[in-house]
């Protein structure tokens, strides 16, 4: 698998749902990057240009996801980027809302890996 192919940026807050995330996504051969909090995530994506895509915690303390997504898709060097929302919202309408945001596909937690893997395949 080629390095940015495969390269997964993983923002959330939640250390657990990074750990969790992570180590599914290395077992299957993507690299990780991780950010406990959107500043650092930001951070990671200027410093590291092989990311593909980002999984974006939606609800976040400071900066929640959709200020990090307007942040995103308004930034030429990051506007390409596919953007996986994760979030516990899972109201009706809150997919919508993510996808109006500028996300590229909403994922719910607990997160289902295989969809979650099914959007990377689609993405990278």
């Amino acid at each position: 698998m080629d390095t940015k192919a495969s390269s997964v940026l993983i923002i959330d807050d939640d250390s657990r749902n990074i750990f969790a995330l992570s180590l599914i996504l290395k077992t299957r051969g993507y690299l990780c990057l991780t950010a406990a909090d959107a500043y650092t995530g930001i951070r990671l994506l200027q410093e590291n240009n092989h990311i593909g895509i980002i999984l974006l915690d939606m609800m976040m303390p400071d900066m929640d996801g959709y200020e990090v997504l307007a942040l995103l898709k308004n930034d030429k060097a990051s506007a390409h980027l596919p953007v996986v929302a994760v979030t516990a919202q899972a109201m009706p309408g809150d997919r919508e809302k993510c996808i109006a945001a500028g996300a590229d596909a909403y994922v719910s937690k607990p997160v289902d890996v295989d969809l979650v893997i099914s959007l990377l395949k689609q993405y990278l």
